[in-house]
């Protein structure tokens, strides 16, 4: 057989020369929901919420991704509290990874290729912890950076360890971005995919086609990783990568990690904005979902 027709037989098809529509849907039949990521702390997160008040606007998700063991309890509680009240998803990251701990080789330009993962049984015995905490405050979503806690995570999750109602996402940082890998993630537990930033919409629709779980893509990058911006390019990406979730804001950081001030979360709630009227102009039928879809990973109290 030849690979072309054994990676079909496995699932995995090629759309490099027609993009197939999506036909995939989040389980209330809509097509797109917003994230913005980079809101490390209460204060942020407050003045983000009240901007989407302001403006009209829906977001689905925040993210924080300097890492729960960054946070106090009343801080935990606190974004718990906003996301219930608003009805929003609250992702929060795993603190321990490479960069964390005593790893010289993650802070050398090869050894960089360690990116977020762990290192040795105690810190993946730490990630478990800190994801434990969070889940203890009622948070519902974490954002996983190494496959091997993925699968762990998955396992406990299985055997009643963690609540069945935990959504794992894996962020880019874990570098994946072909069919073989995106099928390997959902397989093991992942119930939403961040592929690396800088995919073209026809590999996107490639991801698509392999797995049936939420595809997060990059509307805009901060400088580190790029500081590329494809708000022309949302319709399509829709198009091809429903279910998604688009993720908006990100060009206000300077990197990753960035401690995003009450006033620039402003500034993201901006380009949710923005992005919001580029689907209204060029994919006005294009389907978001509403507030508080019911399988959303809204924090429990």
């Amino acid at each position: 057989m030849d690979t072309e027709n054994f990676l079909r037989s496995i699932g995995i098809t090629k759309s490099e020369k027609m993009l197939n529509p999506s036909k995939k849907k989040f389980p209330d039949m809509s097509q797109y929901r917003f994230e913005v990521p980079g809101i490390q702390k209460p204060q942020a997160m407050a003045a983000l919420m009240d901007a989407v008040v302001e403006n009209d606007l829906i977001i689905h998700r925040v993210t924080q991704t300097k890492g729960i063991m960054m946070l106090t309890d009343q801080e935990i509680e606190q974004m718990v509290d906003i996301a219930c009240d608003h009805e929003v998803e609250l992702f929060l990251s795993v603190g321990p990874r490479a960069t964390y701990d005593t790893s010289a080789s993650a802070k050398t330009k090869e050894g960089a290729r360690i990116g977020y993962r762990l290192r040795g049984y105690d810190n993946l015995y730490y990630a478990i912890e800190d994801v434990k905490r969070a889940v203890d405050k009622g948070v519902r979503g974490i954002v996983v950076y190494d496959e091997g806690l993925l699968w762990a995570l998955g396992k406990m999750r299985q055997m009643g360890e963690l609540p069945c109602d935990l959504h794992l996402k894996v962020s880019a940082h874990t570098g994946h971005g072909n069919p073989a890998s995106a099928k390997l993630l959902e397989e093991i537990g992942a119930d939403s995919f961040n592929p690396v930033r800088d995919l073209q919409i026809n590999m996107i629709s490639a991801l698509r086609e392999a797995i049936d779980i939420s595809i997060d893509i990059h509307t805009e990058n901060p400088k580190s990783s790029g500081g590329f911006i494809r708000h022309y390019e949302v319709p399509d990406i829709i198009k091809v990568a429903s279910p998604v979730y688009l993720k908006t804001g990100g060009a206000v950081a300077a990197h990753h990690g960035w401690d995003t001030t009450a006033e620039q979360a402003r500034e993201r709630i901006g380009q949710v904005s923005l992005v919001q009227s580029m689907i209204d102009r060029y994919y006005p039928d294009a389907k978001r979902s509403k507030k508080g879809a019911r399988d959303m990973a809204i924090p429990v109290k």
